[in-house]
């Protein structure tokens, strides 16, 4: 479906944060921003699925670590129902895994929550025009870590690659497509835990220390049998 927000509509805004005084504290601000509307508050994923689908927000400000459904699992299911909407992370995760994985899902940005409350109607603002927003120090570390697995790249071009067993083959893929280890565990029917500890010896065989860098390594070397 076509957006049809115009320039004069005011921006309608979901906010989703497991901490109620959190939610509280940034409606009072936003509340009194021009041209900025929260039609819409959720405690965790679950709930910011079922009203995502019933409010259609412009914007949802969205944490990412919540009970019962994660920010990251709300986003991508939210990016498929509602696909007009701009999904902005707002957390306090600085985990290279997480920013990788909420802009796999979807999310238009990823902002850590020490950023001023002011900020917030800007970064709203920018979103909505077409940006795409990282925290400085989220995209220095990114920017950070792909230079570093090319530079391990090419010191070992003439290293053949580490040998992993079939098994764990099948997990790197999976986890290439962006499943978590309970979707992987349903689908290879194993445990979580057997995932687990795929995914722990796939790193300590590539030398890597997160999953970002596995995938990354993965497509470089052509481990994974698809371009």
């Amino acid at each position: 479906m076509a957006d049809t927000r115009t320039t004069a509509d005011p921006i309608r805004v979901m906010i989703v944060d497991d901490h109620a005084l959190f939610r509280r504290g940034l409606i009072m601000v936003l509340e009194s921003e021009e041209g900025v509307d929260v039609v819409a508050e959720a405690e965790d994923g679950e709930e910011a699925i079922r009203k995502a689908e019933e409010f259609a927000p412009d914007v949802v400000l969205m944490d990412v670590r919540m009970p019962r459904v994660s920010g990251i699992e709300a986003t991508r299911s939210i990016s498929e129902v509602v696909p007009s909407a701009k999904i902005l992370m707002l957390t306090v995760s600085d985990e290279e895994e997480d920013l990788y994985e909420a802009i796999k899902a979807g999310a238009n940005g990823y902002l850590l929550k020490e950023i001023s409350i002011e900020e917030v109607a800007d970064s709203i603002r920018a979103v909505v025009q077409g940006q795409t927003l990282i925290t400085p120090s989220m995209a220095s570390k990114l920017i950070a870590e792909f230079n570093s697995l090319a530079k391990r790249a090419e010191e070992k071009q003439q290293v053949p690659a580490p040998r992993l067993t079939d098994r764990e083959l099948e997990v790197l893929k999976l986890v290439a497509k962006g499943m978590s280890n309970r979707e992987i565990a349903e689908e290879l029917y194993i445990s979580e835990n057997t995932v687990k500890n795929h995914v722990r010896n796939i790193l300590e065989k590539l030398h890597l220390h997160s999953r970002m860098q596995a995938v990354t390594y993965a497509l470089r070397e052509k481990l994974l049998g698809f371009e």
